[in-house]
């Protein structure tokens, strides 16, 4: 008898929680998220239809799991044809998992704070596709931007150090380094 959707996701969802119990260290842990979430994905775990929705106005973010003390979530985040983030942080470690679609990454150097805001460095640009994973950030490489590519809406499932709809993020201007705070929210599957 084969595993239920359900049944997929919630050993995913088990198995995330206790590495995020018993693991410290960012990078350790998003190692070892990145493994998990590969084998997600490599297994064929098929997402319920409504969390891979794209809006017509911009990208979403459905949450799919959120850690009851929010030390940890799962999201499926999508974007349109053509759509893009701003340039911005996560203030926490991330992992990625292209579901469907593909998704150009621009990465930037991130701004120490001790330094006075000038131009973003851009630090190298990624194409994922589906099945890929990707550590997409850690407290100290957190800059960035993504875009859907290709002619169909791009789809990932994203692992977060904490309840990424609730924490306060960085916006960047890449052209003058200016920071602006926002929190991002959390997108509903039933429109």
């Amino acid at each position: 008898m084969s595993a239920t959707r359900a049944d997929t996701l919630d050993a995913f969802i088990e198995d995330v929680a206790s590495l995020v119990r018993s693991v410290d260290d960012q990078y350790e842990i998003t190692k070892l998220v990145a493994d998990r979430l590969s084998g997600l994905l490599a297994d064929g775990y098929r997402l319920p239809q409504e969390v891979t929705r794209p809006s017509a106005e911009h990208h979403v973010t459905y949450p799919l799991y959120i850690a009851p003390d929010d030390s940890w979530s799962l999201a499926s985040v999508v974007w349109n044809v053509g759509q893009r983030t701003p340039v911005h942080g996560h203030e926490t470690w991330g992992v990625v998992g292209i579901y469907a679609g593909a998704e150009r990454e621009l990465r930037y150097l991130k701004p120490a704070e001790s330094e006075p805001a000038g131009p973003l460095t851009p630090a190298g640009e990624q194409v994922w596709e589906r099945g890929q994973v990707t550590v997409c950030c850690t407290t100290d490489d957190d800059v960035h931007a993504v875009a859907a590519v290709g002619d169909e809406p791009t789809v990932g499932i994203h692992v977060y150090g904490g309840n990424i709809g609730v924490i306060s993020r960085q916006l960047y201007d890449p052209a003058t380094g200016e920071v602006r705070w926002f929190v991002s929210g959390w997108d509903s599957p039933a429109g």
